[in-house]
């Protein structure tokens, strides 16, 4: 199979298992794609946050993927859940967040979502809140109408009960569990959502809210019927690499959000790719077609220097996330912090200094000379440091080698540094007004 995959519901499988995504599905999730009908599908995305991060493309892909080839997507974002919270993948409780939070949270994750999937009314992908349901549930009434349909042994062989179990897990997340399944059977009920997904991570929720739709549902007592809906789960991401996915060089999380990480580092992040790597991510996070993906891989093995299949990558998903203007703008702020050529163009030095996390300094810090500079802003880790990688040959500002620690530069337009370490690190400074 070479480039574009079949359209329509039935091409979605096919396409999920070549770029290697595909973990498990229910039986009848083949046949019922096949049939060529369209489908809805869900997953659900937890608003602990004011942003979503890398981590969370693997099932916006699978939300857009699904929109592609004909269906419904539907982003359901956690208002409620997000309050107990999911122990799946977990070794601790997370912490609980009150409304007005949660719901600040779920608008900005909306304003992610749109930039990949369409959500124009009628037949595009639609966004819901499940505290919208689940904040008039009555205790009474869910244990009557949804925790009889689960047992205890049921419950507690579910994987993501079970690693939690020895370094304990609360009451209120293992009721997640049956809230989940609340969700789907709710979604099937009243919106004809037949699908849900996820990662591997998430399969005994799945099918714990399959089981609930199974015992629920009418459809699920006709011979015709018997699967009323399905679910899908996608591969967990283990890098080949052995690095982890979704995490800086400084372990921060790598977030959709450019207040939290700039399109620059973003940018940065996928273009260190690991070559190893860099193959799947083509597969699960662009949407170039396999013959580009071959191809790109075939330019790699010949000229890995030329990192043709990182840049790719980097630049197709900078794109997607935060727009094609902001993508050239980390093209060219990379192209220029790499450069060995002195940058002296103050709009240059600006974007720079934005984008890569510059330092500042202040009239007195310049008066006294580059060692106390670079010390006192956090360049380097104190004075004698400084004077030590000074002394080497290590720095350089604004095109001049340094060898006195007290030399005093001239900043460029009156406002800026340009300061190298050693062959490979470079800082923007502007001088504080």
């Amino acid at each position: 199979m070479t480039g574009t995959p079949e359209a329509g519901p039935g091409g979605l499988l096919p396409e999920l298992e070549w770029r290697g995504i595909l973990h498990a599905t229910t039986p009848g999730l083949p046949a019922r794609l096949a049939s060529g009908r369209p489908i809805s599908g869900y997953i659900g995305f937890d608003p602990s946050a004011d942003s979503l991060h890398a981590g969370h493309l693997i099932p916006i892909f699978g939300l857009l993927r699904l929109q592609r080839h004909g269906g419904r997507p539907v982003a359901l974002l956690g208002g409620g859940t997000g309050m107990i919270g999911d122990p799946s993948g977990r070794s601790d409780e997370r912490n609980l967040l009150d409304v007005a939070t949660l719901e600040a949270n779920v608008a900005a994750i909306r304003v992610q979502l749109e930039r990949f999937l369409d959500f124009t009314p009628g037949s595009g992908a639609v966004m819901v809140n499940n505290l919208e349901w689940l904040g008039k549930l009555r205790l009474i009434d869910f244990l009557r109408d949804t925790g009889k349909h689960f047992t205890i042994p049921y419950m507690l062989a579910k994987d993501s009960v079970q690693v939690r179990l020895e370094r304990g897990l609360s009451y209120t997340e293992f009721s997640y569990m049956l809230l989940q399944s609340y969700d789907f059977a709710h979604l099937f009920r009243t919106m004809g959502v037949e699908l849900q997904m996820g990662g591997a991570d998430q399969w005994g929720n799945i099918t714990a809210g399959l089981e609930l739709i199974r015992r629920t549902s009418r459809a699920g007592e006709a011979t015709e019927a018997a699967e009323p809906a399905h679910g899908l789960a996608y591969k967990l991401l283990l890098s080949p690499s052995g690095t982890k996915f979704g995490k800086s060089e400084t372990g921060e999380s790598v977030w959709l959000d450019p207040a939290r990480t700039s399109p620059y580092a973003f940018y940065q992040y996928w273009v260190n790719t690991d070559d190893r790597d860099v193959g799947t991510y083509l597969r699960w996070f662009t949407e170039v077609p396999r013959d580009g993906i071959e191809a790109l891989e075939s330019e790699m093995a010949r000229a890995p220097e030329a990192r043709a299949a990182q840049r790719a990558l980097a630049l197709d998903i900078t794109t997607r996330t935060h727009g094609a203007d902001a993508a050239a703008q980390a093209i060219a702020d990379s192209e220029a912090r790499f450069s060995m050529a002195p940058i002296d163009d103050p709009s240059v030095l600006s974007s720079l200094h934005a984008s890569a996390g510059g330092f500042t300094f202040d009239a007195g810090m310049l008066a006294a000379g580059t060692a106390v500079i670079l010390a006192e802003a956090g360049v380097l880790g104190s004075r004698g440091e400084a004077r030590r990688m000074i002394a080497g040959g290590g720095v350089t500002v604004n095109g001049t080698r340094v060898s006195d620690p007290a030399f005093v530069p001239e900043p460029i337009a009156g406002e800026w540094l340009d300061v190298r370490i050693g062959k490979r690190r470079r800082e923007i400074g502007r001088l504080r007004s």
